[in-house]
């Protein structure tokens, strides 16, 4: 997801973006202590999205207060 994608989504929207993402980034962990993960460079692209989505949700956030 770009941040161009997550500033077009609502403050609501962008939470629960957050998450899904959060739960995927547990499971892929969680697999990942297993062996079962071949695509490990996933976490790190899933790491920077939810960074992304707080980024966005903070300044969304600054903005309205």
């Amino acid at each position: 997801m770009t941040s161009k994608e997550i500033r077009e989504l609502s403050p609501v929207e962008i939470t629960t973006k957050l998450r899904e993402m959060r739960e995927q980034l547990l499971q892929l962990r969680l697999r990942k202590q297993t062996g079962q993960v071949e695509k490990t460079h996933e976490l790190r692209f899933l790491r920077k999205d939810i960074a992304r989505l707080e980024t966005v949700l903070n300044e969304k956030n600054r903005q309205a207060a």
